[in-house]
């Protein structure tokens, strides 16, 4: 299981390098540490965010169409995002883990567009939207790495649609993997040795593909040598390979 250490979310006196510790390991890390703030701004930043609270297993943070007042920062554990079709079928939009921000659909409308629940007993933090606009003004460098981050979701997007559209079975499994072991590594934990948080169903939906197809290509890959699993545990075996399979130079159906 992923582990945080415990930020207060109350303004207080810092010690700072206590608190660049303590932010190392914390989801909020993405919004200052990256761009060396100071005592002073670093402490404004503390202040202005919310409640750190507990979202059980299967709990919903927020529902499609629930109006946007917070972004929040996963501390713990794992969420997945999803849309209801019109046909009242649930569709994954994505998975969150530590250290993403949940909520930044809803920015431009003001409602979110999706629902997000927790797959594991998880926390976050609630940041005001309208407090950290605020904080914008005096913090541009802030304002600079916000727009960075949702520039990368943007282009998260975009390699999601070209994994759904252009990819066979086998490959958008294999780069679903390398995205998830590209963004342990990034976290500090093992990139070859993690459980999935998701359920078989639940990256089918994912990657349009049935669950049949996810066990049939986990048996594949168990076979090639290239993935050790065992029920959700994982182990990677060949990194190599399985990331030539992502880019299609190596065949994996």
């Amino acid at each position: 299981m992923i582990q945080s250490i415990p930020v207060s979310s109350q303004p207080a006196p810092i010690n700072v390098n206590a608190l660049k510790a303590s932010c190392a390991a914390c989801s909020m890390h993405q919004l200052c540490l990256p761009m060396g703030l100071d005592d002073a701004d670093m402490s404004r930043l503390d202040a202005i965010i919310g409640r750190r609270r507990k979202v059980p297993r299967d709990t919903h943070l927020y529902r499609m169409g629930d109006p946007f007042t917070n972004l929040y920062a996963i501390r713990l554990g794992h969420f997945k995002t999803f849309q209801i079709n019109v046909s009242g079928e649930q569709q994954i939009t994505g998975f969150q883990m530590a250290g993403e921000l949940l909520g930044m659909d809803a920015i431009g409308t003001e409602r979110h567009h999706c629902s997000a629940v927790a797959l594991e007993d998880s926390e976050v933090c609630d940041i005001p939207f309208a407090r950290l606009e605020e904080l914008f003004s005096h913090i541009p460098t802030l304002l600079h790495h916000f727009h960075r981050m949702m520039s990368q979701e943007i282009t998260r997007e975009q390699s999601v649609m070209l994994l759904l559209g252009n990819m066979r079975a086998g490959q958008r499994f294999a780069a679903f993997l390398v995205n998830l072991t590209s963004r342990y590594a990034a976290r500090g934990y093992s990139s070859t040795a993690f459980q999935l948080r998701m359920s078989r169903e639940e990256i089918g939906n994912y990657l349009g593909l049935t669950i049949e197809s996810i066990s049939r290509l986990l048996s594949r890959f168990k076979k090639l040598g290239v993935l050790q699993v065992s029920n959700r545990e994982i182990v990677v075996l060949d990194p190599a390979r399985l990331k030539a399979m992502a880019a299609g130079t190596e065949k994996c159906d």
